[in-house]
């Protein structure tokens, strides 16, 4: 499978969400269907100036990239470009937007409305093992510095482990190929333009676009647009067979 998350689609999918008191903004940059075993899904969510998002947890394994603003996630300060991974059934929060609010993308490999607060976490929680990894926040390369590259550089935000998970950076010279090296444990992986353009066929994925490509998919033929492009893969681990 192989799925696109533009910002056209973004544009025309965004709607208000009231949560409590305030009003939240969803835009469904990526979307796949239902399919309970693969169905990406890529959102921006605009959270408000001092909204908070009470501790809470997924059923779903879920990175979140903080792309604007600032905020608080426990007591972890977030600034642009801050990477935060959560697995399925593994508590997080509060998330407390600052003075300008905050927006972050939530990606999953497999689609999921809602979240459940912790304070139901007694009849709702699974057992299981809890996985939670965080990074950044990145650098994002400057326009001229992409044009200057000569090679292509990775650099690990969130190492690869065994069970399939990380982050990896990846500076790519101007029109030239990248190879997508997934890893063997993963679901799939996401691959996000910070800085750029990464063309896929005649698409020109530009900033804050994204490309999903399954495990089982053949590897696609991507390359850097006229410019270069600065890319962040995510590697999406597999549930964890206890929440099957």
């Amino acid at each position: 499978m192989i799925c696109l998350g533009t910002r056209q689609n973004g544009d025309i999918k965004r709607r208000p969400i009231p949560v409590l008191d305030d009003i939240y903004y969803k835009s469904e940059w990526m979307a796949s269907g239902e399919n309970p075993l693969l169905s990406p899904t890529v959102s921006l969510i605009e959270q408000p100036p001092g909204a908070i998002l009470v501790p809470h947890f997924h059923r779903q394994n879920q990175f979140q990239l903080f792309v604007d603003g600032g905020g608080v996630i426990g007591t972890s300060d977030l600034r642009p470009m801050t990477i935060h991974y959560a697995g399925a059934y593994t508590g997080y929060g509060p998330l407390v937007a600052g003075s300008t609010g905050i927006k972050y993308f939530t990606i999953r490999s497999v689609c999921e409305t809602g979240l459940v607060p912790i304070s139901e976490a007694r009849e709702k929680m699974v057992r299981g093992p809890k996985r939670h990894a965080q990074s950044g926040p990145l650098k994002i390369v400057d326009g001229s510095d992409l044009l200057a590259l000569d090679d292509v550089s990775i650099e690990a935000s969130i190492p690869l482990s065994d069970d399939g998970l990380g982050a990896e950076v990846a500076c790519i010279p101007a029109a030239s190929p990248f190879k997508l090296v997934r890893h063997t444990a993963s679901e799939g992986v996401f691959v996000f333009v910070l800085a750029g353009a990464l063309a896929f066929g005649e698409t020109q994925l530009q900033p804050w676009e994204s490309i999903f490509v399954s495990a089982e998919e053949t590897e696609p033929d991507l390359a850097a647009g006229k410019n270069g492009a600065q890319i962040l893969v995510l590697h999406v681990p597999r549930k964890a067979s206890a929440y099957l």
